[in-house]
């Protein structure tokens, strides 16, 4: 089943690639898109090593995570959309746009398509999202997604030298179906 692309409304999710690098960089590079991420920005090598580590994963059997670009209509990587599985019919999500792509509805939209993949394609049962507290534009896109508040996770990561707690957001597949109605 690799590789694999996704349809949604105004983005593609599509496999990494070796020339995704530079635009991967301009993503997890930028201290504006990191902030919000689990992880501190990378240099030009250790993004190279997350898009080799990431193709080489896609290929995996069984898939342990589908880990894929976010592609506009040039087919430009211009973010990423994440599930990885975790245990038995679950997994956790995560996405990223860049910064210079914010505002135009493309992380809700890489996040509703993966997530309808996840309940479709792949039969999971839960996805979660950890989001940090300060982060409002992904807390109104898990939101809109139909995810629910479950808590408050102490000092979740360790990211830009400090500790950051993380609100944990999840849907089960019922309330999906009634959500993509």
């Amino acid at each position: 089943m690799y590789p694999i692309t996704i349809p949604g409304r105004v983005i593609n999710l599509r496999e990494m690639r070796s020339d995704d690098a530079a635009d991967a960089l301009a993503i997890v590079g930028d201290d504006r898109v990191t902030r919000w991420l689990s992880f501190d920005s990378r240099d030009q090598a250790a993004t190279v090593a997350m898009i080799e580590g990431t193709i080489t994963r896609a290929q995996l059997e069984p898939r342990t995570e589908y880990y894929l670009a976010v592609a506009d209509s040039t087919d430009r990587m211009i973010g990423f959309a994440r599930l990885g599985l975790t245990g038995h019919q679950a997994a956790k999500l995560g996405y990223a746009i860049s910064a210079d792509h914010w505002g135009h509805g493309y992380a809700s939209d890489a996040a509703r398509t993966i997530v309808s993949y996840g309940f479709r394609e792949l039969k999971l049962h839960r996805i979660t999202a950890a989001i940090g507290p300060d982060n409002a534009a992904s807390i109104a896109v898990a939101e809109r997604l139909g995810m629910q508040y479950e808590g408050r996770l102490r000092d979740h990561v360790f990211t830009n030298g400090a500790w950051r707690d993380s609100l944990l957001y999840s849907i089960l597949a019922p309330e999906w179906s009634h959500e993509e109605g």
